[in-house]
């Protein structure tokens, strides 16, 4: 694992699924007792079996959007926190919107570079520069 995927957040605590599931269910241990590991698979192999599984019979899905601006010091961060977050998902669709004020001397430079950047990535078919 790389550190770009490691996150230490204040009220986040990792617990294997059957202690979560232990605590959900209402089981409760004695003050003073010291509850050991739990045997099982790894965290790895149960997020393997849970995708493998798909979702439970029945059960509702909901669609999360982010919506607002974002400023540019923050753009690599966004790509290694919220991005690999969205993919634990499915359906994940990012979209772009990008506004630039520039000068009407260089925009037609400006917009020919763009088009010439957009096809190298291979997205000319993919994103449209409006003017």
């Amino acid at each position: 694992m790389s550190l770009d995927e490691v996150s230490f957040d204040a009220g986040v605590f990792l617990l294997t699924k059957a202690k979560a599931k232990a605590l959900r269910g209402g089981v409760r241990r004695e003050p003073g007792v010291e509850a050991g590991p739990i045997p099982g698979p790894g965290i790895e192999k149960l997020e393997e079996l849970e995708k493998e599984k798909g979702p439970a019979p029945g059960a509702q899905t909901r669609t999360l959007r982010l919506v607002g601006t974002i400023p540019p010091e923050i753009w690599n961060r966004l790509g290694t926190k919220i991005i690999p977050k969205l993919k634990s998902g499915s359906d994940l669709k990012i979209g772009v919107d990008f506004s630039v004020t520039v000068s009407a001397d260089s925009a037609r430079n400006i917009e020919s570079d763009l088009r010439q950047i957009l096809e190298d990535l291979g997205l000319a078919d993919k994103i449209r520069i409006e003017q």
